[in-house]
């Protein structure tokens, strides 16, 4: 049976499931209207959230994005990630989270691409070896984006929080050992790169998974960094890919008069390229395990709210 989705609304306090499950609701919303609009739904009642098509993006809404965009550009370029994680809860604030996550799809690929670039061919060339990674990614974000349509994708947050939690705490128990990662890399890349997709398609969340696998595989930062963004724009691009197919009118030109914010992104992330020479690569380790606790902390929050709050 499908779940209930609980429509997204604009409002002036920040609430935790702006991240992805409000994104999840939206994008079950879209998938519902499709279905009804083919005469596959239910027939007997009318989704509450049926999208009609997309309002345009007016210029008091991109002035009002431009600071967020800018601090989600400035923090990417300093860690090599984060720009969808900061941005849409900031967008957040004054519209819908829906509305968010169109205006962050094509400055997030945007700064993806220039990570990558800026990487240049010796960081690509050193991340040759780890792309088998990413057909599994793509596997898995096609697979959590079409389970939408069936379940209920809130409890994967919660299961998300207590393997990270398991991990971060694996010297504390006995018998849990992930050193088995670098011995048996294409098992890793199926296991953690499908499950990495799957988590992104049902609940927007990537990143904790990559950062086990690259951590426990020792790879580089310079390499790790174009290594996310190579897998946060296939997938990406891919769940987008999959969500224009719903069809929905105006979408289109929405997207296209977000082209304005991308130069704001780009420069951001430039200023933040250049901090990020003053971090060294054990600093950085140290930086993703404290990202990696935020995390686990934020999945249970968004949890309990979307079970209790939304309820």
């Amino acid at each position: 049976m499908l779940f209930q989705a609980q429509p997204g609304r604009p409002g002036p306090i920040f609430r935790p499931a702006a991240l992805s499950v409000t994104y999840v609701d939206c994008l079950y919303c879209a998938a519902t209207a499709l279905l009804e609009k083919n005469g596959l739904g239910n027939g007997d009642q009318t989704s509450p959230c049926i999208m009609t098509g997309i309002e345009p993006l007016t210029q008091e809404l991109i002035w009002m994005a431009i600071p967020a965009i800018l601090l989600a550009g400035l923090i990417h370029g300093t860690f090599g990630i984060g720009f969808p994680m900061v941005a849409t809860p900031l967008l957040a604030l004054f519209t819908d989270v829906f509305t968010a996550v169109l205006i962050c799809l094509i400055p997030t690929m945007s700064v993806n691409l220039t990570v990558i670039w800026q990487g240049g061919i010796k960081q690509l060339k050193n991340s040759r070896h780890y792309l088998p990674v990413v057909p599994f990614v793509l596997l898995g974000t096609v697979m959590g984006s079409f389970l939408l349509l069936w379940l209920d994708p809130r409890p994967f947050l919660l299961l998300l929080a207590i393997a990270i939690l398991l991990y971060l705490n694996q010297h504390r128990m006995q018998g849990l050992d992930f050193h088995w990662v670098k011995n048996q890399p294409t098992l890793a890349y199926a296991l953690f790169g499908f499950t990495a997709g799957l988590m992104a398609g049902t609940v927007n969340v990537m990143l904790p998974v990559l950062i086990v696998l690259f951590m426990e595989l020792h790879i580089a930062a310079a390499t790790m960094v174009v290594l996310f963004n190579l897998n946060f724009f296939t997938g990406k691009l891919t769940q987008s890919l999959i969500f224009l197919q719903q069809d929905l009118p105006g979408i289109g030109s929405f997207l296209l008069t977000t082209l304005w914010l991308v130069p704001v992104a780009l420069v951001a992330l430039h200023l933040g390229m250049q901090l990020r020479k003053w971090i060294t690569a054990e600093n950085y380790v140290s930086l993703l395990r404290g990202v990696l606790w935020s995390m686990a902390g934020i999945l249970i929050v968004r949890f309990l709210y979307a079970y209790l709050v939304t309820a």
